[in-house]
């Protein structure tokens, strides 16, 4: 599993979200992200269909690349490791 977090520097959500997402890779290394900035990473963000109203939005693939849920907004360090838990071995 791996997952792809979308967001941009104007936006507070993401703000937010960055130092929860540090402690999380700290605290997890085996755990795979990436960073999608909106406004540097247009055509890529475009055709995932995701709109600014929607940052900071984090997208959750299995292994083999399947989309697996997304979630938006303001989310609390215990619900995405709940969401990473439950999902890990996809």
């Amino acid at each position: 599993m791996y997952v792809l977090k979308i967001g941009a520097a104007w936006c507070m959500g993401c703000i937010v979200m960055r130092p929860r997402w540090e402690k999380i890779e700290d605290a997890l290394p085996w755990l795979e992200t990436r960073y999608l900035d909106y406004d540097d990473d247009q055509d890529e963000i475009k055709s995932l269909g995701i709109a600014t109203e929607n940052l900071p939005t984090f997208i959750f693939y299995s292994k083999q690349g399947e989309e697996l849920e997304r979630k938006t907004g303001e989310i609390s360090k215990d619900e995405l490791l709940q969401t990473i838990e439950r999902l890990k071995n996809s």
